[in-house]
């Protein structure tokens, strides 16, 4: 499987520099897509020469896998501290409520959108996108066996990943259907999600 790396330990200051031009560069990607953001626009609202985001990042590729790693953090954070709680399907619900939040997020929305347009149609970006699905799946599938298990059940992976897919599927598609429908129930979204993990926990 491949890997994409998680963010290692770094100077403060490398990493806020790091964080701002990823910042500048999802804006800039949100308003003028992929290509029409160019290491010039992305050096203006960054605030810093482009000579000095070529020191942090080789291309826009590789601002997009910073990115997508930094989305991917956040996942296995979520789903590592799900696992670490007594009550694994009770967090997991309690977890719905800013799952759904972020994934109709306006701006979140868009970045995600334009990554996945772009990973479409290249496939150096297709393979950071892939390989950090992969991970974050995986982290899921983990989450998902921690709370069968405390209810009795033993499952092999294809039955987990299965699980996780649908849920996957369901915030993925929430992105999209925030863009559509902008006045999308929120809190009927999240009850219906909360339904579905439960079913999960106890399904045979």
């Amino acid at each position: 499987m491949n890997a994409l790396p998680r963010p290692t330990a770094e100077h403060p200051r490398a990493g806020a520099r790091r964080a701002q031009i990823l910042a500048a560069a999802a804006a800039c990607f949100r308003s003028h897509g992929f290509h029409g953001a160019s290491i010039a626009s992305i050096s203006a609202a960054a605030g810093m020469s482009a000579g000095h985001i070529y020191h942090y990042f080789e291309n826009k590729e590789a601002i997009i896998a910073g990115i997508v790693a930094q989305d991917l953090d956040h996942a296995l954070d979520v789903t590592a501290q799900l696992r670490s709680s007594p009550d694994v399907l009770g967090a997991l619900q309690a977890a719905v409520a800013g799952g759904v939040a972020r994934s109709l997020d306006a701006d979140t929305a868009a970045l995600r959108v334009e990554i996945a347009a772009e990973a479409s149609r290249n496939e150096r970006v297709a393979a950071i996108v892939r390989a950090a699905d992969e991970q974050g799946i995986a982290s899921l599938v983990e989450t998902l066996r921690s709370m069968r298990r405390a209810r009795g059940h033993c499952d092999d992976d294809a039955a987990l990943s299965g699980m996780a897919e649908v849920i996957a599927a369901l915030f993925d598609g929430l992105t999209v259907r925030g863009i559509r429908h902008p006045g999308l129930d929120r809190e009927a979204a999240i009850r219906m999600i909360r339904r579905i993990v439960a079913s999960f926990a106890d399904e045979a």
